[in-house]
């Protein structure tokens, strides 16, 4: 399987969940020899290229960010498509009507193509990410294969609940988050799974 350098991946979201970074790079530091091989291999990067021949990562930019974090400096990658004749312009305007780009910073504000990071592990902190997953992983919500369905997660509760501050303000908001997301509130958000027996 085809690896690149973590730092030659560019991010195509401006945000990541940080909490969920350092959890999963915990996970991978504790890992040794054939089994942090294994755990790496199981989740390769899909990529696409951009202008002037740029891999641009379009998923799992928190696995990147926890292996980079975890002093792993090479992760396996799928190419996905090659946009390299694109020029700046079309080539984010393809990767948005694909889903494969979300430019929206930490407060759910619209930016620019131009605010995109350059590295993956320097993607701006956005707790309400973190608390998507959370919900997802305490029963709230089903992962599904929808495009982006963690931001829609991290914005429907951007919009709903107060903003932690503290781990135990997070674990509260993640016990209220699992209940919220199971009311009519949420409906239509991938992986919905509609109120709590």
């Amino acid at each position: 399987m085809k690896t690149l350098k973590i730092d030659q991946l560019r991010p195509t979201q401006l945000t990541h969940g940080l909490r969920e970074v350092l959890k999963k790079a915990e996970t991978y530091r504790k890992l040794k020899g054939h089994e942090l091989e294994m755990a790496i291999a199981e989740k390769p990067v899909p990529i696409v290229y951009g202008p002037r021949g740029d891999a641009y990562a379009i998923d799992h930019h928190h696995v990147a960010a926890a292996l980079w974090r975890a002093d792993v400096k090479r992760v396996p990658v799928v190419l996905v498509r090659d946009f390299s004749t694109l020029s700046p312009a079309e080539f984010w305007l393809t990767l948005e009507n694909n889903r494969w780009a979300y430019p929206y910073n930490a407060l759910g504000q619209r930016m620019t193509f131009e605010d995109m990071r350059e590295h993956i592990w320097t993607l701006e902190d956005d707790v309400f990410r973190s608390l998507s997953a959370a919900v997802r992983d305490a029963g709230g919500y089903e992962k599904t294969n929808v495009p982006l369905e963690e931001f829609r997660w991290d914005d429907f509760f951007r919009h709903s609940l107060p903003q932690p501050r503290t781990d135990a303000e997070f674990a509260a908001l993640t016990t209220k988050g699992v209940k919220l997301a199971k009311t009519k509130a949420a409906l239509g958000l991938p992986g919905y799974q509609g109120p709590a027996a």
